[in-house]
């Protein structure tokens, strides 16, 4: 018999997110979380992205043994910026049992009808700079820090059950190294001259804090033509700023700026901790965090984690300059990959941007629909 239970107390909270551990602790390609990142993303004090959320955590139970688990999310700003009536439903992972999927994604649909949602999608975090959908290609492709990695089951419940591909997201891999860079060396040059164009690096994380702001702005504003964006709030934006910026090489972040110091152009690449979370396998204690410098000091491989340029400039060559001053770092630091995170198959734009570099594919992931009965 399969039971369901809400999570209310931390015992409970923990368990939920070490169940994740158990589930695939054999399993080579899995990047497990820090445990105690994971426990403050379900916090309502210390994440902000919960001002405007409503979620509950579910456990489900099998012989007294906990066999699944999810989150059931309505992101208000969403639902009324976007007017769409949905429940996301995240965090999930089960064992291959289609029954306990259905007893679990039951919960999340009565979750969502109780908050007046009418369709249920996922899996999503609770924004758009979080984790999204189900591995349908790249099984045995080693995950990042930044996505959920699933089993060939997964989809296959989902598909069962009667849900229906939403989104569709790409990833890849490449390398700047294996390229002739003279040609976008030359374009960049040329670019800056006719727009008037600088490029900022930085060597401490303090002098990227005053342009974050700006940068986010511009993130607003090149993401709001996809239909199923949600802006970035200035708590969201804080709360990157204390926790992040600061974990990130600063020669890893770059803005360009047009003349009169307003950013057109920005790009967040990060160190590949994958394998150093592995070692760390949940703790940053005692050695944890000693592995995750170590990876931020010599890691070979850089995650693209986000790119933007705004509207008046693309199309008009601005990722010449971006790829002349990766370039420079990769070769300085013998940077020999290149991985690029889920990116919506519908982002045509995105996709061009890498073409030159000769991208392998290595993964594809959909998130999954389903209106409610």
């Amino acid at each position: 018999m399969i039971t369901v239970k809400e999570v209310h107390t931390k015992k409970e909270m923990k368990d939920f997110v070490l169940f994740s551990f158990d589930l695939f602790k054999n399993n080579p390609y899995w990047v497990p979380p820090l445990i105690s990142e994971e426990m403050e993303t379900f916090d309502k004090e210390k994440n902000p992205n919960l001002k405007n959320c409503d979620i509950q955590l579910y456990l489900a139970y099998k012989n007294n043994m906990i066999v699944g688990k999810v989150a059931a999310i309505v992101n208000w700003q969403e639902v009324n910026q976007l007017n769409k009536k949905k429940t996301r439903f995240g965090w999930f992972d089960v064992i291959d049992d289609i029954e306990v999927t259905k007893a679990l994604l039951e919960k999340v649909e009565e979750f969502g009808k109780a908050k007046g949602m009418d369709h249920y999608e996922g899996p999503l975090g609770f924004s758009n700079l979080d984790k999204v959908g189900v591995l349908t290609e790249g099984f045995e492709e080693l995950g990042t820090m930044i996505s959920w990695y699933s089993m060939p089951y997964y989809k296959e419940h989902f598909e069962k059950l009667g849900f229906s591909p939403e989104k569709e997201y790409q990833e890849s891999v490449f390398s700047m190294l294996d390229v002739n860079p003279a040609p976008f060396i030359r374009a960049s040059q040329m670019i800056k001259e006719r727009y008037k164009l600088t490029a900022l690096n930085f060597k401490k994380s303090e002098e990227i804090m005053p342009y974050v702001d700006q940068m986010f702005d511009l993130f607003n504003k090149t993401y709001s033509v996809l239909q199923s964006f949600v802006a970035v709030t200035p708590e969201q934006i804080e709360h990157i700023k204390k926790k992040h910026i600061s974990f990130i090489n600063p020669e890893y972040i770059k803005f360009i700026m047009d003349e009169n110091n307003n950013m057109i152009a920005f790009t967040i690449v990060m160190p590949n901790f994958a394998k150093a979370l592995q070692k760390a396998n949940g703790k940053l204690f005692p050695f944890g965090f000693w592995h995750l410098l170590q990876a931020k000091k010599h890691s070979k491989e850089a995650v693209f984690y986000l790119i933007g340029v705004t509207p008046e400039f693309q199309n008009k060559g601005v990722t010449a300059i971006i790829f002349e001053e990766y370039y420079k770092v990769f070769e300085a630091k013998n940077i020999n990959t290149c991985i690029r995170t889920p990116e919506l198959e519908e982002n045509n734009a995105m996709h061009n941007l890498w073409k030159n570099f000769n991208p392998r594919i290595n993964k594809r992931r959909k998130t999954y629909l389903k209106n409610f009965r």
